[in-house]
């Protein structure tokens, strides 16, 4: 026969544990409420590619995640290089990534083809690095280059530059371009020198008009030894003459 004293006893640790659950549970919840609202809220997503784990969104009410809905794949860059130059390729995207485990895989896709489709690609074994250059850049460069970044070796996003490579002008038509900037850099220095006008006693006699004050004294100063000349010249022939008489 079961004792009623061992009920009793089952009914209270129960009482104890129901009142033990009551309190701890909203306390409990309470402190989580507290972590979450320290949390901070998930990043934006970032068009138009990539794989972005940063702006993953956790939904409590149905248990599951929710990330960006963008393909890996990014559009293509172009770029026109002319033949001889420098090509450089930036493997780098707009959204945040993870600090740890990130590595980069180059492929290129040759015979100037402009395609996203990765079958086209052959693996570029010395490319390493988020960016990556050509020098000097040949027609054998034509084509798309495509850069996966990878976390913990799963892609993260896929990058694709075109590289359109052009011909460098002829040596004659370069040879033209130079001279023709040292001829627009060119200034012709002309000096501008006032000298006085020194006219003839033609061109005095002909123009009375230019005559100064100055040039007049100086005529009338010529005219005066002129005449003094003249008449010393007569005095000394006739007293010459008279003499020889």
């Amino acid at each position: 026969m079961e004792d009623p004293r061992d009920g009793h006893a089952e009914s209270e640790r129960l009482s104890v544990v129901a009142g033990s659950f009551n309190v701890a549970f909203p306390d409990a919840a309470e402190k989580m409420r507290k972590v979450i609202m320290k949390l901070k809220g998930a990043q934006a997503c970032v068009p138009p590619c990539g794989f972005q784990d940063v702006a993953r969104r956790f939904l409590c009410y149905g248990c599951y995640s929710k990330a960006c809905n963008f393909p890996l794949d990014c559009p293509v860059q172009d770029l026109t290089v002319t033949r001889g130059q420098q090509a450089k390729f930036s493997c780098t995207v707009n959204f945040q990534l993870p600090k740890e485990e990130i590595t980069y895989s180059w492929k290129f896709a040759g015979g100037g083809l402009r395609t996203q489709d990765q079958s086209y690609f052959r693996d570029i074994p010395r490319a390493q690095g988020y960016l990556a250059r050509i020098r000097p850049v040949q027609p054998t460069h034509n084509g798309t280059f495509s850069c996966s970044i990878l976390h913990d070796q799963r892609p993260v996003a896929r990058l694709y530059f075109f590289l359109n490579v052009t011909s460098a002008p002829p040596r004659g038509e370069i040879e033209l371009q130079v001279s023709f900037r040292k001829v627009l850099r060119w200034a012709p220095k002309e000096t501008e020198t006032l000298e006085p006008w020194r006219p003839s006693l033609g061109e005095l006699l002909a123009r009375p008009e230019a005559l100064t004050p100055g040039n007049q004294c100086l005529l009338a100063t010529l005219a005066a030894v002129a005449s003094a000349s003249a008449t010393l010249m007569v005095w000394v022939f006739f007293r010459w003459y008279f003499k020889g008489n």
